[in-house]
């Protein structure tokens, strides 16, 4: 089968579409989480100021290859994630770079750029990253369980490792949708997309209130730009994958922006509800009440 050249401009296409969609609605969703706390909040346009800014800057402070790298391997799970899904089912020049079994591919990518952070802020000079990756990784693979047993439940449901042909059969009818067709495996996946945004009451990493120890303390100028990008793309290409999988994926760039939006919604309400979790309280919600539906739901099916 010949690679067809004509989808990587759009493609590009739609990441620029993503990046701009991610920069605008990061901004509102402070704004409303703001407002609840009584402050006015940041500008809609503020992320724009910052990115332009950082990426306007340089560093002269060294400390290895790794490090350098860690930021560019975020960005690129980010990236690939979104280019290797398809983005409006049916369209030709939104379908991207997706392929027979890229669900698969998926997979791998949502923990890649995690990893490559990881590894990256281990090289640093900070004595705290050693506490930032250990927070990090534990709960990161405590919510990827229960995601990945959603995933093998969806697959096995539609008998097919194509997100393009899990979309296709939930066409014709809202009641279609693996929402309603297999519940269990849509909370169990749910409860770990609360995890993976890394919003409160899950964001044991950048732990707020707490001595900084996330990865914007020890990154800066262009790097923090690579990670801010990253910022807006990762958590709209994941709800991609959520829309597609689960809620019948999107036909048209509205619907698109409307669910993606929803469902992005969902980690902002809870985290502007609950107040932050311990890392053992984090990591036993996902183990006892999460992981337990995601297997149920492969049992069902």
């Amino acid at each position: 089968m010949e690679f067809e050249w004509i989808k990587i401009p759009y493609s590009l296409l739609t990441l620029f579409i993503v990046v701009n969609y991610g920069l605008l609605m990061t901004a509102f969703i402070a704004k409303i989480a703001a407002r609840v706390g009584r402050r006015h909040g940041i500008p809609i346009y503020q992320n724009y100021i910052d990115l332009i800014k950082n990426y306007g800057l340089r560093s002269s402070i060294t400390h290895g290859v790794m490090f350098y790298l860690g930021p560019v391997f975020r960005l690129s799970g980010g990236v690939g994630l979104l280019l290797f899904v398809p983005s409006i089912y049916g369209s030709e020049m939104f379908s991207n770079l997706s392929f027979a079994g890229d669900l698969i591919l998926a997979l791998y990518f949502i923990f890649f750029g995690t990893l490559g952070m990881a590894l990256g802020a281990a090289e640093s000079g900070s004595p705290h990253s050693a506490i930032g990756i250990t927070r990090g990784l534990s709960q990161v693979t405590a919510a990827e369980l229960p995601m990945a047993l959603a995933v093998f439940s969806v697959a096995l449901q539609y008998e097919t490792l194509s997100i393009t042909e899990i979309v296709a059969a939930q066409q014709g009818s809202v009641l279609n949708w693996t929402l309603f067709t297999n519940p269990l495996a849509v909370v169990a996946a749910m409860m770990a997309f609360l995890g993976s945004m890394m919003r409160p009451p899950f964001d044991v990493v950048l732990a707020p209130q707490e001595i900084p120890i996330g990865p914007p303390t020890e990154y800066h100028s262009s790097y923090l730009a690579l990670m801010q990008t990253n910022r807006v793309i990762f958590p709209v290409a994941k709800v991609v994958i959520y829309t597609n999988l689960f809620f019948g994926g999107a036909t048209n760039w509205p619907i698109f922006f409307l669910k993606v939006f929803l469902i992005y919604m969902v980690s902002a309400f809870v985290g502007v509800a609950f107040p932050r979790f311990r890392v053992e309280q984090s990591i036993r919600w996902f183990l006892i009440w999460a992981m337990p539906l995601g297997i149920l739901a492969i049992l069902l099916v």
